[in-house]
C-alpha cells in the first residue's frame, strides 16, 4: 500500500508538469531538425560541511549529471546520515521574463534509512530574483517512523553576477537542534564556474548552524 501512493505520487508530480518543454540553456526551445546537434552532458558537484554546535559535524556532496531533458542525481548524507540516495528526473522549462524550471524525480534511499522517495528541484527566476527549493519525500516499508519529509528552500538576490544573498530554511534528520525548521541567511560567491556559499541558521533562536558548501560545474 505505501508503494502504490509512492507511486502515485510521483505520477502526479509528472502529469503536473507535462505541458512544460525542455529549454537550452539560452531560453529557446531546442530544434526538432534531425540535424541538430545533439545535446552534451552537464556535470556539477557541490560538496556541503555542515557545522552543528554540540553534535557531529559532517561532509555532504550531492553530484548531478544532465543531458537535455534526462537528471541523474547522488546524495550521501543528506537524507541521514551515512545514507546516501540515487535520483533519475526529466528537466522541464518553461517562459522568458519568469523562466521556470522543474525537475520531478524518482529516488532509491539507502544507509541507515532504506526505502523509495518522490522528489522534486525547481528554480523560479526572474532578472536578478530566483527561487528555489528541493524537497521529498522518505518512504521506509520497512519502518514507518523513518517516513519523513525533507525540504532545502531559499530566495536569492544577485546585486552583482558573482554576488548571491538571501534567506534560507531547511527541514532534515541529518542533524537535530531542538527546531523543526532550521531557517537562516547566505551569502555566495561566483567565480566562471565555481561557487562557494556560507549559509548561517537559527542565529537568534538557538547556537547557530553553519554550512559552507563549495560547488564546481563543468
Amino acid at each position: 500500500m505505501k508503494l502504490k501512493r509512492c507511486l502515485a505520487v510521483l505520477a502526479v508530480a509528472f502529469l503536473i508538469t507535462v505541458p512544460l518543454r525542455p529549454q537550452d540553456a539560452t531560453g529557446r526551445e531546442p530544434a526538432t531538425s534531425s540535424k541538430a546537434t545533439p545535446a552534451s552532458w552537464t556535470y556539477s558537484l557541490t560538496t556541503s560541511g555542515y557545522i552543528v554546535p554540540g553534535g557531529q559535524s559532517y561532509v555532504s556532496p550531492d553530484f548531478t549529471a544532465d543531458r537535455a531533458r534526462l537528471h541523474f542525481e547522488a546524495r550521501y548524507n543528506n537524507e541521514a546520515m551515512q545514507t546516501g540516495s540515487l535520483w533519475v528526473g526529466a528537466n522541464l522549462s518553461k517562459g522568458k521574463k519568469f523562466v521556470l524550471n522543474i525537475t520531478p524525480m524518482a529516488g532509491v534511499i539507502f544507509g541507515k534509512i532504506n526505502g523509495i522517495a518522490p522528489g522534486c528541484n525547481f528554480t523560479l527566476t526572474r532578472q536578478k530574483v530566483q527561487l528555489y527549493f528541493t524537497a521529498e519525500f522518505v518512504f521506509d516499508p520497512r519502518n514507518s517512523s523513518n517516513n519523513f519529509f525533507y525540504v532545502w528552500d531559499q530566495a536569492v538576490y544577485s546585486p552583482r553576477s558573482w554576488l548571491q544573498v538571501g534567506f534560507v530554511s531547511q527541514r532534515t534528520r541529518a542533524y537535530s537542534t531542538g527546531l523543526g525548521v532550521q531557517r537562516g541567511v547566505l551569502v555566495g560567491f561566483t567565480y566562471k564556474n565555481v561557487n562557494f556559499t556560507t549559509s548561517i541558521f537559527n542565529f537568534g533562536w538557538t547556537t547557530p548552524t553553519e554550512v559552507l558548501a563549495l560547488g564546481f560545474s563543468f
